[in-house]
């Protein structure tokens, strides 16, 4: 269809011509859009529920979800079953979850179809937290009514209220608590003296802090989270001195990706600007995933964005612990040995085999077992007695909780592997959800921050430790980060690496850390970008062309300019003699002189231009050097015009004559980049880099995600030059660490190749790669530069 065909039919279906313009105007998400209206059998709507539509065509293909599974949300937009845009979210997430094996009954259950939370209702949960943070709320007044709306809106009971009903409710319940406005509510702002323009210009602007505002904001401070157990609240803080402790827990199975790098930024950055501390905490839980290799990268990559943890713990060293609670949750009566197969637990949990939603819940037969059996049973398992699903300890929680994480979670199970720092020591081990808030509860950690995906685990977590009568840290959820158009998935990685598709796992290509680091890209760069984004409680899905704008913007800030020829081609300047040379200085950034310097370059008889700059023939939007039109060269005082043209048997051009223009003074129509014979840095190899894949979403393609690989991802160039000495200087200076004025988010690297950076002029920004070996140089494209961006 046409732009015009789509606003005429979106307009007759119910939509004013503005929205119907703005839905029309993307071409992918109007088609998907279209699809999502003729699966409903659309004909005529009100414009909430088309709005409600196209958001769902909108998130369907940003998560590549099937249409098949697509059609469910449909249709239950289309009848009132979801009214909301996060009613949607949850369903599209379940779908993309369960595949083949999602139910309607199961969608409908997970994204809270049938559950009517009326305003009375809201303003009954809103007055329960008031009472539980009454005198913060008192002393805050209608300045913290902001925080109190946003904190409203992420209690738990609420989850399903309209999102209309929050600020008015919140307004109601501040005007009956506070009264009317008065002096204590307004705010006098001193006058500022007005700064002229050059003082405006002079000033850094402050950079926005996602810590101060949005999801992190927001956060409750330290000893403000509840308790059932209130006295337990006196140790922690005794412990803690009232200060923010965060801790950031990667499994040590994998390499990080860009997605870690605002789980990283959120508890590392959070506690610090607060003042507070973060552990680096490996959740070594599972030996026969984890690798050594694992471990040391991922402190890498905490270090060099610019982070360093309070202390590095492993859930490991708390393996004694963790067993003497197990054996507690036991005398307790909270926790049985089990012996049922996985399709057993299945059937307990409602489920069929293939996962679907297929009866009554209902409880293990061994759920009944005594205290003495259990623990008879579980020492066995301790002991070695068990095989590998022969038995398990499971959490004795609520089976017919309509949250999953409540079936009686698994607490540990038998694994006879060694463990890389135990031994032999273990033939059991616990499961993440046994382990993740017992230590959270030993590190005394005030904000145990987790993206969404871990919300359902919230009540599971807290039952634990309440179960335990241990201190219970607050758990809080925020939307993860994604990159369109690539692929982070561990398995598919591999298979790029295996398969020889890319150079390891740190092929520049690819969005894991370390090839984000060996790519070039400043560390600075990414907090930057990840800091203006903020923090909700949404997904990030952020296309990869943003984040390398965002980078082009860093560096172009940070980084001094050089002349590099992809293509060098010999001139000669006919008209001067054999030692003619005249020196020009050129500074390594215009504007920057004070931080980044000049160098000097001598003009000589032979000098280099990149081929690109050179034709036959001219039209009338070519500008560089041709027969008949001069050109200019950077900082040279004249130009350069052609005189005879040398070739080759096959006709390609070799060499040019030229001759050196000092005797007219004529502003040429463009400027370009050369380099003299006297300072000539040849290079091994200039890797250009394009993106891996060829579409938004390789997962989704229907013959797979190496059909999708980019046959132009990567180009290698051979023999480029540079200017010796301005690539010489900077080698010797980097790491150069300048930084952004006005940010909080500048990294000071200390090492690596990858710290020698700079501008290319017309080509892109470039570092230098680790396969660099002395004279042997190889460079890496970064990014290319902005008006290139469309083109790439």
């Amino acid at each position: 269809m046409s732009s015009e065909e789509l606003i005429e039919r979106f307009q007759s279906i119910g939509l004013s011509a503005p929205k119907a313009k703005e839905y029309a105007r993307n071409a992918k998400t109007s088609a998907a859009f279209v699809e999502v209206l003729d699966e409903g059998k659309v004909t005529s709507e009100n414009e909430k529920k088309l709005s409600l539509l196209y958001n769902l065509a909108v998130l369907a293909k940003n998560d590549g979800l099937d249409p098949k599974h697509r059609s469910l949300v449909t249709k239950a937009v289309v009848d009132e079953r979801l009214k909301t845009n996060l009613q949607i979210q949850e369903a599209v997430k379940y779908l993309k979850t369960k595949g083949d094996d999602a139910t309607e009954e199961g969608m409908n259950e997970v994204s809270g179809v049938g559950i009517e939370i009326t305003k009375d209702d809201v303003r009954k949960e809103i007055l329960n937290y008031i009472e539980q943070n009454k005198e913060e709320v008192l002393a805050r007044r209608y300045a913290g009514v902001p925080s109190l709306l946003g904190q409203a809106k992420k209690i738990p009971a609420l989850k399903w209220a309209a999102p209309t009903d929050f600020k008015p409710v919140v307004d109601e319940i501040a005007l009956e608590l506070f009264g009317p406005k008065d002096e204590r509510d307004v705010v006098k702002k001193e006058k500022k003296k007005k700064e002229s323009k050059t003082e405006k210009t002079q000033q850094p602007v402050k950079e926005r802090s996602m810590y101060s505002e949005g999801f992190l904001g927001e956060l409750h401070k330290p000893g403000q989270n509840p308790q059932a157990f209130p006295e337990l609240m006196d140790e922690h803080l005794a412990f803690t001195k009232g200060k923010v402790f965060t801790r950031f827990p990667p499994e040590p199975n994998g390499f990080l990706h860009i997605g870690h790098s605002k789980a990283i930024m959120v508890n590392f950055g959070y506690a610090k600007y607060h003042g507070g501390n973060c552990y680096l905490r490996f959740d070594d839980t599972n030996p026969e995933a984890e690798e050594e290799v694992y471990f040391n990268s991922i402190k890498s990559m905490v270090s060099w964005l610019g982070f360093e943890p309070w202390k590095i713990t492993y859930s490991s060293d708390y393996f004694d612990q963790l067993y003497e609670l197990a054996e507690k949750l036991i005398e307790v009566g909270k926790a049985y040995v089990c012996h049922c197969t996985p399709e057993e637990v299945k059937a307990q949990r409602g489920l069929k085999a293939d996962g679907t939603l297929g009866g009554e819940r209902f409880p293990s037969p061994y759920a009944s077992r005594t205290v003495e059996e259990n623990l008879t049973e579980f020492r066995k398992m301790r002991d070695g007695h068990y095989k590998l699903g022969e038995a398990v300890l499971r959490m004795k929680q609520d089976i017919q909780s309509p949250n999953p994480q409540m079936w009686d979670l698994v607490a540990y199970r038998v694994l006879n592997a060694p463990h890389h720092r135990t031994g032999d020591k273990w033939k059991i081990y616990p499961t993440y959800d046994f382990t993740h808030c017992l230590v959270d509860s030993f590190e005394n950690i005030s904000h145990s921050l987790c993206t969404t995906e871990f919300r359902l685990s919230r009540e599971s977590y807290e039952w634990l430790c309440d179960a335990l009568h241990v201190y219970r840290p607050a758990q809080r959820e925020y939307g993860r980060l994604n990159i369109t158009g690539t692929i982070l998935s561990k398995r598919k990685i591999a298979k790029l690496v295996n398969d020889g598709h890319v150079r390891g796992w740190d092929d520049p290509r690819l969005y894991t850390l370390e090839a984000i680091k060996r790519r070039g890209v400043p560390p600075g760069a990414i907090l930057s970008f990840i800091n203006t984004l903020g923090v909700t409680t949404a997904t990030t899905n952020i296309q990869v062309v943003r984040l390398e704008s965002a980078v082009r913007a860093y560096l172009d800030s940070t980084t001094p300019r050089l002349m590099l020829l992809l293509e060098p081609l010999l001139c000669e300047v006919v008209n001067v003699d054999e030692n003619f040379a005249e020196e020009v200085e050129i500074p390594f950034k215009p504007g920057a002189e004070d931080k980044l310097g000049t160098r000097k370059l001598k003009f000589t008889k032979r000098f280099y231009i990149d081929r690109s700059d050179y034709r036959d023939e001219v039209d009338k939007e070519y500008f560089r050097l041709a027969p008949g039109q001069p050109v200019g060269l950077m900082k040279v005082p004249y130009n350069v015009s052609v005189k005879e043209v040398i070739r080759d048997e096959s006709g390609k051009v070799t060499k040019l004559l030229v001759n050196y223009d000092s005797d007219a003074k004529k502003k040429p129509k463009t400027f370009i980049q050369w380099v003299g014979e006297s300072n000539v840095k040849k290079i091994k190899e200039t890797r250009l880099y394009n993106q891996l894949f060829t579409s938004e979403n390789p997962s989704a393609h229907p013959d797979g995600f190496l059909t999708d690989i980019n046959p132009d991802s990567e180009e290698v160039i051979k023999d480029s030059i540079i200017e010796a000495g301005g690539f010489n200087e900077i080698v010797k200076k980097s790491p150069l660490n300048i930084g952004i004025e006005g940010s909080d988010f500048n990294i000071n690297e200390t090492e690596g190749p990858q710290t020698v950076r700079f501008q290319a002029l017309r080509i892109g920004y470039f570092c230098m790669d680790k396969d660099s070996n002395g004279d042997d140089v190889v460079l890496n494209r970064i990014v290319t530069l902005k008006e290139d961006s469309a083109k790439a």
